[in-house]
């Protein structure tokens, strides 16, 4: 019998304190306890793909490997960190646009694709 650990939960309290140390700081920190709780729901599950993203990642070949997950998530904590909302994740795989607040890659295309196309509507960059 294996035993699944668990992840540590973060209790709406410490996270209303987080918030307002933050605030006291000057920094944003999700700016608003929903974007706090946001941070903290995402951390453990990462970036998810829309269906538009599956459908273009398969199209277009770009293989998806753990190593590249890995990058694709401390990307978008980086962007999440900044205060972003809508960043283009840039690697070698190419590039994936991320709605940051809901933690979903909604599109990507190949490094070849990239040269053609003018990245609109995104607030950040983030280079993997």
């Amino acid at each position: 019998m294996t035993i699944k650990k668990l992840p540590q939960m973060t209790d709406a309290q410490t996270l209303r304190l987080q918030h307002n140390a933050a605030l006291q700081k000057g920094k944003p920190a999700g700016s608003t306890f929903a974007g706090l709780m946001q941070q903290e729901i995402h951390k453990e599950t990462g970036v998810q793909f829309s269906r538009h993203a599956e459908m273009r990642i398969q199209q277009r070949g770009i293989e998806v490997s753990p190593d590249m997950m890995n990058s694709l998530n401390q990307a978008v904590a980086k962007a999440r960190e900044k205060g972003a909302k809508d960043t283009v994740v840039i690697g070698a795989q190419g590039a994936f646009i991320v709605n940051v607040p809901n933690n979903i890659v909604v599109t990507t295309m190949t490094e070849q694709e990239m040269k053609n196309n003018i990245f609109t509507n995104i607030d950040s960059a983030v280079l993997m």
